[in-house]
């Protein structure tokens, strides 16, 4: 006998049939999502297809025209919303600070409106990589300081659930790691991240499932790798061989169903249908000590979005 636990219980966030109409516009159109308590959520989509509009009912900044939302169990239109959205952290896309404070300053000014302990504010800004910085004035931040600032800001009160849109505009390539390597960690601590982004490289290895969203419906859902096998895209394989082995290469390939080979300066290049990369493989191991590498390349999350999307 097996049992099951009760969606309720380990879903950070819930929607079931949100809409949010404006007049003849559907912003959201029909929406049912679950995002688990403690995993890593990726939101994509064009401009427009939803996603701010989602973030903000999420958040109960603004209510759905129909369906429901809960954050850990508790509705956002409900009386009891008030005091769980203290446990929720947001970095909206546009961070708008004021030029005067410090960054520390900055922190005390959040952490009162959130009712959070002024004794988080220099240890969050250490956790970010700005207590170098923590007394100086925002008008010598750059845009990437300003930027974790804004994700400092979304930490303070130990949130439960975290909403980042766009996270890493400005950030420098290690910034950008130590932000994802952030995120990890409080994942560890039990977090609930959604994120979205247009930089889909980015996601590609560190979201746990993500969402396609467009003309505001979901149009796919799961993990990187599930939404390769539901779009069916080819894989693509480089043999790097001699020019008389690839032509021999490409006579073996060429009886295996679905396959597309081209001769390129350095092998052969070579799409196959997934199904038919073992095949694939064995034609080429029979190559033997001719084959002087080779590599594998799976469909990125763009090819997958644009997969979707067209």
């Amino acid at each position: 006998m097996t049992s099951t636990t009760p969606a309720s219980e380990t879903a950070a966030i819930e929607a079931r049939g949100v809409a949010m109409h404006y007049g003849a516009l559907h912003a959201v159109d029909g929406v049912d999502l679950t995002v688990r308590r403690g995993e890593i959520f990726g939101l994509i989509g064009h401009n427009g297809a939803g996603k701010s509009t989602l973030f903000k009912m999420m958040l109960g900044l603004i209510a759905p025209t129909q369906g429901e939302i809960l954050i850990n169990g508790c509705s956002v239109r409900g009386r009891g919303f008030r005091a769980a959205r203290r446990h929720i952290g947001y970095l909206p896309e546009n961070v708008v600070l004021y030029d005067n404070l410090t960054g520390l300053e900055t922190l005390h000014f959040f952490a009162r409106l959130k009712g959070a302990a002024r004794a988080q504010c220099a240890p969050t800004l250490e956790r970010v990589g700005l207590g170098h910085a923590a007394k100086r004035p925002l008008r010598e931040y750059s845009k990437g300081m300003r930027q974790r600032l804004g994700f400092a800001q979304a930490l303070l009160g130990a949130p439960r659930v975290l909403f980042l849109d766009e996270p890493t505009n400005g950030l420098d390539p290690q910034a950008i790691r130590d932000f994802y390597a952030t995120l990890r960690g409080l994942q560890g601590e039990g977090v609930t991240v959604v994120i979205t982004s247009h930089i889909l490289a980015e996601l590609q290895e560190r979201v746990d499932r993500l969402a396609i969203m467009s003309a505001g419906k979901i149009q796919a859902l799961g993990s990187v790798q599930a939404l390769r096998e539901q779009v069916q895209m080819p894989l693509s394989l480089t043999l790097r061989l001699a020019a008389p082995d690839a032509l021999l290469a490409q006579q073996a390939l060429g009886a295996i169903t679905g396959v597309h080979t081209t001769v390129i300066p350095e092998g052969l290049q070579v799409s196959c249908p997934r199904e038919a990369k073992m095949a694939v493989l064995a034609a080429v191991t029979a190559l033997g000590a001719r084959l002087l590498d080779l590599k594998i390349a799976e469909p990125s999350l763009e090819d997958v979005f644009f997969g979707f999307s067209d």
